[in-house]
């Protein structure tokens, strides 16, 4: 599997990469909203992981115009954003789940795997 995570936060980027190669999953980082979004387009992955503050262009921008687009990918929202009307904005963007840091280890690797399965 591969996953591309588009997160901000190099250091915690790394960290969830880290939790994926676990588990046997290649993963690549990406830290802005621009890049990430060329690259959910252009790239064959089988799930994204994004967070939804981004510099250059926000998470839920860069999923809404994904969809329209009609790249069908799972995707895994990974924010600090906790508040019900985020879930709710993330999840009518497209997301198909929705995850708040401070997250577990093992919480991450289990909803990674069921978006997968849902496909």
């Amino acid at each position: 599997m591969r996953v591309l995570i588009i997160e901000d936060n190099v250091r915690l980027a790394q960290s969830v990469q880290d939790i994926l190669k676990q588990i046997w999953y290649d993963s690549d980082i990406c830290t802005d909203g621009i890049t990430g979004s060329y690259q959910i387009l252009e790239q064959a992955y089988d799930a994204v992981i994004l967070d939804v503050m981004l510099p250059g262009k926000d998470g839920i921008t860069l999923l809404k115009e994904a969809r329209e687009q009609g790249c069908k990918v799972p995707v895994l929202m990974l924010t600090a954003r906790s508040e019900v009307e985020d879930k709710v904005r993330g999840l009518e963007s497209g997301a198909d789940d929705y995850v708040v840091k401070p997250f577990s280890p093992r919480e991450l690797v289990a909803r990674v795997r069921a978006v997968l399965n849902r496909t």
